[in-house]
């Protein structure tokens, strides 16, 4: 896939995230996260919308906040939080999408309250409780964080695999 950005596409510009839910604060961490990834990855130049030769525009759909896994009395121990996104982006002087995808994030926590010792992998890396250094604070917000930085990062690898 070498080669198929057009050559004068060298920079990008991520306005603010379209939020279509009732969840507050998701466009401002998604977008947040979008931001943070293009600028340590600097594949393309993070700009302005005036100055950018392409455009990231990205549309939150759907949030899910679930019970995902269950004792066999059937009692809630862990739920889900999964963000469901929608990103176009646009190659400014072609006037046209380079991609349009739909993209989802999710993390888990428990019902603890304490994510450092709930027994719960809420980030998805293999490591759980003391194993985690990463993990802490309250338990929905982390997955919260979890999902959003799953979804910058599958937007960054899905714009680099198309270098």
């Amino acid at each position: 896939m070498a080669g198929s950005i057009p050559a004068h596409i060298n920079s990008i510009a991520i306005p603010i995230v379209e939020n279509q839910t009732a969840e507050f604060g998701m466009s401002e961490s998604v977008t947040e996260n979008l931001l943070l990834k293009f600028n340590e990855e600097n594949i393309l130049r993070v700009t302005d919308e005036d100055q950018a030769t392409s455009i990231l525009r990205g549309t939150i759909t759907r949030v899910s906040d679930a019970p995902y896994t269950f004792t066999k009395e059937e009692a809630v121990t862990e739920y889900r939080f999964t963000v469901h996104m929608k990103v176009e982006w646009y190659d400014v002087r072609e006037d046209k999408n380079l991609l349009e995808k739909n993209f989802s994030g999710w993390g888990a926590y428990g019902l603890s309250g304490d994510i450092s010792s709930d027994a719960i992998d809420n980030d998805g890396d293999g490591l759980i409780d003391s194993e985690d250094d990463d993990e802490f604070g309250d338990p929905r917000e982390f997955a919260t964080t979890v999902a959003v930085t799953k979804i910058a990062e599958d937007v960054l690898n899905e714009i680099m695999t198309s270098w």
